[in-house]
């Protein structure tokens, strides 16, 4: 095992491609989610300190990102590890590694897993973890047949990102999901870090040069998978079409870069996500469950 550096990334992306070619979706998810993951929702924290990698001769064969959501970690294995010795030493590693970097207030460690998963599920239960909800709804599409034209309010713009946005693209994700992004650490945790492009960062700009709706979406060329992740709207401009918009312009990209697929992810009690992904004819395929364990208590003096 040892710490994930950016350089790593392009390698790392490679490999869980393979993974996935290898062994289908479930118990991993697409390759954009890797860097969104250790970049965004790590929020400028170093990788090399909560991020970590297991390496067999030349092979990347796991990977960990600890402290999601402040308490949360995910763990991905090669399938030819999956239910073995070495997965369950990579899920205890990531739960005492998540348990050091939490702030005391957090009660539980928390990690998801596939429905369909019975390896990770048969792992977790037995290192003591219990599933406590339903988390993601995991939807597909093809993009083989018609895909809708993309069609904004008058003085919208549909664009891609430029560097310049970052400080609307902070404020535009603080209204949809109650962050605290600035336009410094946005742009210093996301837009500057590997796997980041704002060519792939579809915003519709509204007439006062807000940026009201934004996407950033993925490609798996070995898979052919497209992927959504995140997918926001500015709660000024609620219910205009905007997040369709700007969906649907990437969908054409997409299928235009060789995508047959796409997917997206959201949490399952979000109805107006659900509204909006049906009507672009996403189809729920698997579902995540959450999973916790109490944290340790702390060693008494």
């Amino acid at each position: 095992m040892r710490p994930y550096s950016d350089a790593d990334l392009p390698r790392l992306s490679r490999t869980f491609a393979a993974w996935i070619a290898e062994a289908g979706r479930c118990g991993y998810d697409h390759v954009g989610e890797v860097p969104h993951r250790i970049y965004e929702n790590l929020r400028g924290r170093p990788p090399g300190e909560l991020v970590q990698l297991w390496e067999s001769a030349d092979e990347i064969v796991g990977l960990a990102v600890n402290l999601r959501f402040g308490a949360a970690f995910d763990v991905f294995t090669a399938p030819a590890l999956r239910g073995t010795a070495a997965e369950v030493e990579m899920l205890r590693t990531a739960y005492r590694t998540t348990t050091r970097a939490m702030t005391a207030d957090q009660p539980y460690v928390l990690t998801d897993v596939f429905d369909c998963d019975s390896i990770r599920i048969r792992l977790l239960t037995e290192l003591g973890f219990a599933r406590f909800r339903t988390w993601d709804d995991v939807t597909v599409r093809q993009l083989t047949g018609p895909v809708d034209a993309p069609v904004a309010p008058e003085g919208f713009v549909l664009r891609t990102a430029r560097p310049a946005d970052a400080g609307q693209l902070a404020l535009a994700r603080n209204s949809a999901f109650d962050a605290d992004w600035t336009a410094e650490l946005y742009r210093s945790a996301v837009m500057t870090r590997p796997g980041y492009s704002a060519e792939r960062e579809i915003v519709a700009e509204a007439p006062d040069g807000r940026i009201a709706a934004f996407t950033v979406y993925w490609l798996d060329g070995r898979n052919r998978v497209g992927h959504f992740e995140p997918v926001g709207t500015h709660r000024d401009f609620n219910r205009r079409g905007l997040a369709r918009a700007v969906m649907l312009t990437a969908m054409h990209r997409m299928r235009a870069a060789g995508m047959a697929t796409v997917t997206v992810n959201y949490n399952a009690d979000n109805l107006p996500a659900q509204r909006l992904y049906a009507s672009l004819g996403f189809r729920r395929e698997h579902q995540t469950y959450g999973f916790r364990r109490p944290r340790p208590d702390p060693p008494t003096t």
